[in-house]
């Protein structure tokens, strides 16, 4: 018993050491358990043992909250999987011919972002790291994250991230299918601390879409339900996503230097929306190469207006994009 107890604690250790499966906290449990036995056989000699084994039972047990089977975890990968099913994985090419009445700043963009003789983009997954905070007086969490996006007429948005504050893990489920929107956050994945949805959530959710659509896969435009205004014959084009209510609104500014994209649409903040100001996302064209094909944009930056003027709330990487995957 005490060498079963001995393995199964060296193998959690293991698991955790090389990037534990999400069932990882079984092993943890049934450690705990056994450990917990033993000592118990030998009580007067080994009782101390049952402080670690209390220990090693907590993280089993916030392995089963932050990754089993009713996690936030558990529920983006089944969404996500169900969603990537769902989307084409082997669609046709996109040609010349497709451009066909866009605006020629649109078409430009959709050129120079190399989708033109590539498959159309239907899915996205992307890995991704940053930083993020409410205020300038706030200080900054940092976070790593997955996500998924799938294009035409239903798009959805599945986005996962992972933080830490006050030296405390915070996990955030954000949702976005059938012009549908909610986010929820929780701490120790145990105490829910935002649980959003509605009307301007929906709005602001349908802007966010519509513009990682243009910055991360340009080309899924020409299939996307959305209408185009030129603003100027050579420099910009403004876009919009059809919605039956109206709801939900995004620019993108094609300017003439090359490589750069601005956006303009409502971000979420707690407590409410914001208008985001114009900001720069960098092209990676030329950049790190990417599995699939090169994407539009690979880091940037968001700001938000507070109380004392403009900051910047949100600075991003991408780890890893790849197109029409089939699964996650």
């Amino acid at each position: 018993m005490w060498l079963l107890a001995a393995v199964l604690v060296l193998a959690t250790a293991v698991l955790i050491v090389l990037g534990a499966p999400t069932w990882w906290w079984l092993i943890a449990a049934a450690a705990a358990v056994v450990s917990q036995l033993a000592v118990v056989t030998s009580w007067s000699d080994a009782r101390a043992g049952t402080v670690l084994n209390v220990l090693l039972a907590l993280v089993a047990a916030y392995g089963f909250l932050s990754v089993g089977p009713t996690s936030f975890h558990a529920t983006w990968e089944k969404q996500a999987t169900q969603a990537l099913t769902d989307a084409d994985a082997t669609p046709p090419v996109l040609i010349e011919k497709d451009l066909a009445g866009l605006p020629q700043p649109l078409a430009t963009c959709i050129r120079r972002s190399g989708a033109v003789g590539k498959p159309r983009v239907t899915s996205v997954y992307a890995d991704f790291h940053g930083r993020i905070r409410s205020s300038p007086a706030t200080a900054w969490m940092t976070f790593t994250g997955r996500q998924v996006n799938t294009f035409g007429e239903r798009p959805q948005r599945l986005f996962l991230m992972d933080a830490t504050r006050s030296g405390l893990p915070v996990t955030v489920l954000h949702l976005y299918a059938d012009a549908t929107a909610t986010m929820r956050a929780k701490v120790l994945s145990l105490v829910t601390v935002v649980d959003a949805s509605g009307a301007e959530m929906n709005r602001g959710e349908t802007v966010t879409v519509f513009n990682e659509l243009v910055l991360l896969a340009p080309g899924a435009i020409v299939d996307a339900p959305s209408g185009g205004r030129p603003w100027t014959p050579r420099t910009s084009v403004g876009l919009h996503p059809r919605r039956p209510d109206g709801l939900g609104r995004a620019h993108v500014q094609h300017l003439r230097r090359p490589g750069r994209l601005r956006l303009r649409g409502p971000v979420p903040r707690l407590g409410g929306w914001e208008v985001v100001r114009p900001a720069d996302l960098v092209n990676p064209a030329v950049g790190i190469p990417r599995r699939g094909r090169a994407p539009t944009a690979h880091d940037g930056r968001g700001t938000v207006a507070g109380p004392t003027g403009w900051f910047t709330y949100i600075e991003l990487e991408f780890d890893e994009i790849a197109y029409n995957v089939p699964s996650v």
